[in-house]
């Protein structure tokens, strides 16, 4: 009897320790933001100065996102209209090279690891609560009473609650699996009238400038082309825009790094970037340069921004179509291939004897800086996820929000550059030769942005932020996702989960006038005249 006795309290006692495994104890929060990219800190950042205790979970080890991955030649557009604490971010990190106004586009640009730190400083400052690796439990991540966000859960097993939750990654992974609505794709031109929409069969930028052949000697298709069709133009489809790694490299030999040929090089995959390069001098009436297949960007300390250029360079055209709804697992294989993708492409122009003598030369006076990106070998932490998910909304912004129907009443801050999307299949034609197709390149003037489109549906949830995976149609949002906007709609979702925390509203109704009062006390440039009337800059 007393065996039994001893062994039924044994079986209690264990049974209670896994209990207490299974069930951890919630952690508490009055704002729980989820993405460590620019626009979470700035959401954190400003609900904390707020009087908000905020955590953010970020499940990667970084802060930032791509202002510190590497993608430091900042996309300004008319740089006037970007305030706040935006604004303020630029000039420190002005301020460490000894410039303490920005009046001029190389002011505005930084360095990776200095734009690192000054976004720690601030969170630690402001006092929010940040956990690295942290990542949202793939299923059941969300829980929900009726349209009401209780918790989230990550993958170690915590729970997190709060009262008003904000989903900055680049993914969306709590909006969607909060069950808001969401689009993936390009919408045709009939969804919403706009005329630059769907498939764009016209595309005369990053573009093949004469006719190559899709095809090898055996009339297989090339490596890195897909055999079609294009799609009619206006049409819609599921594919997104390319990513690529935005190239953070130095001309200085103290601290530059020599190419490596990377695992897994097949230099046959890039037998189209050689028939380019071979055709080129015929028909350009000069040897192909270092900005004819990337673009170089200055920014201190000898470095460069190395972004995209040309019809095949480190754009991986095609290779992002299903990421933004994919598992875990396929996004860290597509990450992973984007990498190879690039390294093997760099190994490609500084290597190949197919490659002329002098782009050859050109590009081995660069390599990686060894005072950046330690933790991945000196190549960018982040993937550039250009566009994925988009929330349809309480507003959906769309293309006349940027040209014709620019002011709101409910703005939150302001964009201006481009809509600017880049091309998203690389496609054999009919006639056998090879054609980019997305790439969209439109001016627009300054407008403003909707509050409205950070909110999802009242009827879908009344406790979450969308300032990232934003509710606008493809062509708007090419335009909005842009890092200095993302961070003033962070300002902006930090002030208004503040707001509907102290007045128990849902985010929907917390009000406007408000929290537009709020943000200009902060420096925010939100409406046309204020950047016309020229605000102290």
């Amino acid at each position: 009897m007393r065996f039994f006795q001893c062994f039924t309290s044994a079986l209690l006692i264990a049974a209670g320790s896994l209990s207490a495994y299974a069930a951890p104890k919630p952690e508490q929060a009055d704002l729980i933001v989820y993405g460590g990219t620019a626009s979470g800190v700035m959401t954190a950042y400003s609900a904390a100065r707020e009087g908000l205790r905020v955590v953010l979970l970020e499940p990667g080890s970084h802060l930032g996102g791509m202002v510190t991955g590497g993608l430091s030649a900042t996309d300004l557009g008319h740089f006037q209209i970007i305030g706040g604490y935006a604004r303020d971010f630029y000039l420190e990190a002005a301020a460490h090279y000894g410039v303490h106004d920005l009046t001029r586009r190389q002011n505005w640009l930084s360095e990776p690891h200095v734009d690192e730190a000054i976004f720690a400083k601030w969170l630690k400052q402001a006092g929010v609560e940040v956990q690295f690796y942290e990542r949202l439990r793939e299923t059941g991540g969300v829980a929900k009473k009726g349209t009401h966000i209780t918790s989230v859960a990550t993958e170690d097993g915590k729970i997190w609650q709060a009262k008003v939750f904000a989903d900055c990654s680049y993914e969306g992974d709590l909006m969607a699996q909060a069950k808001v609505t969401f689009s993936v794709g390009r919408e045709s031109t009939k969804v919403y009238g706009e005329d630059l929409a769907g498939v764009r069969v016209d595309t005369p930028k990053h573009q093949f400038l004469w006719a190559i052949s899709a095809y090898d000697d055996h009339h297989q298709l090339l490596p890195y082309i897909d055999p079609g069709p294009m799609g009619s133009n206006g049409e819609g489809d599921t594919k997104v825009q390319a990513y690529n790694l935005r190239l953070i490299l130095t001309n200085d030999p103290a601290n530059r790094l020599a190419w490596t040929k990377p695992a897994g090089y097949d230099a046959s995959q890039f037998a189209l970037l050689a028939r380019y390069l071979q055709q080129f001098q015929q028909h350009m009436n000069r040897p192909p340069v270092l900005h004819d297949v990337m673009n170089p960007v200055a920014i201190p300390e000898r470095k460069a921004d190395f972004n995209n250029n040309g019809p095949f360079s480190t754009d991986y055209i095609g290779k992002s179509w299903t990421y933004p709804n994919a598992s875990y697992t396929e996004r860290k294989r597509i990450w992973k291939e984007h990498l190879l993708y690039t390294q093997s492409f760099l190994w490609f122009l500084s290597q190949d004897p197919q490659v002329p003598a002098s782009l050859r030369a050109e590009v081995n006076t660069w390599g990686r800086p060894k005072d950046e990106f330690a933790d991945t070998d000196h190549w960018p932490n982040q993937l550039y996820i250009r566009e994925g998910r988009r929330m349809v909304g309480e507003y959906v912004m769309k293309q006349a929000d940027l040209q014709s129907d620019r002011t709101k009443p409910d703005s939150i801050g302001m964009g201006s550059y481009n809509s600017d999307s880049h091309n998203i299949q690389r496609v054999a034609l009919p006639d056998g030769s090879v054609r980019n197709e997305g790439d969209v390149q439109v001016p627009v003037q300054p407008y403003e942005i909707s509050f409205r489109a950070i909110l999802p549906k009242t009827s879908e949830t009344d406790n979450l932020l969308v300032p990232v995976c934003l509710s606008a149609s493809h062509v708007a949002y090419s335009s909005v996702r842009m890092e200095p906007q993302y961070m003033i709609i962070g300002q902006a979702a930090g002030v208004a989960g503040a707001l509907a925390i102290k007045t128990g509203e849902a985010v929907q109704k917390i009000s406007v006038m408000e929290l537009q009062r709020r943000l200009r006390e902060h420096g925010a440039i939100l409406h046309l005249e204020q950047q016309a009337a020229g605000v102290p800059m």
